[in-house]
């Protein structure tokens, strides 16, 4: 079975991601915060994830206000058709799809105790989403697990409030004695300590 994707915004991440994998505490629970149609997610599985392993992915599957043009119209079907295809090939790595809003899912992961090697923000871009994702986020990373910033870089700077950079930039200041940014780009990496 093939993958479905109409657009590819991580062609570029798996150079960087890959330096990541040695580092995770473990290659077996994974976290993501914004799938669109799970390209991101695929590759953990494919090149990440060791058998045995889950990736939770949080989403609404509606967009936000970046998106234009029909751009979600497909994206939770091909999310789901792109799992399907993925566990055909690694039946043994398993997939939780929670749509809705993380700010509502995020305190039942805590609930249940869950801890991650890895977590994915990649939802809502704007600003105060991003913050409020990354703090009920933190609690659930394990100490020396990793958490990457997607879109540090992205979109119009003269709208502060409608982009991740401030709020990924608070969040390292903020948090900056329990972690080490471990890489800056058009994404931002962080370590746990």
């Amino acid at each position: 079975m093939e993958y479905k994707f109409t657009q590819d915004w991580f062609h570029w991440a798996p150079q960087v991601w890959e330096q990541l994998i040695p580092h995770l505490p473990e290659r077996k629970s994974f976290l993501e915060i914004g799938a669109f149609e799970g390209r991101a997610t695929t590759w953990i599985i494919e090149n990440m994830m060791s058998d045995g392993g889950e990736i939770v992915c949080i989403d609404t599957w509606q967009g936000g206000e970046e998106h234009v043009n029909g751009e979600m119209n497909n994206a939770k079907a091909n999310f789901h058709h792109n799992i399907l295809a993925v566990r055909e090939k690694f039946p043994n790595r398993n997939v939780t799809a929670i749509e809705g809003l993380s700010h509502e899912w995020l305190p039942a992961l805590a609930q249940d105790k869950r801890q991650f090697d890895f977590v994915y923000v990649d939802g809502s871009h704007i600003a105060k989403d991003v913050l409020t994702d990354a703090c009920m986020a933190w609690p659930l990373l394990k100490k020396g697990g990793i958490m990457v910033f997607d879109d540090y870089l992205w979109g119009d700077m003269t709208r502060p409030n409608h982009v991740p950079k401030p709020a990924i930039d608070a969040f390292v200041n903020i948090f900056i004695e329990e972690l080490k940014i471990i890489h800056i780009g058009y994404q931002l990496i962080v370590r746990k300590s």
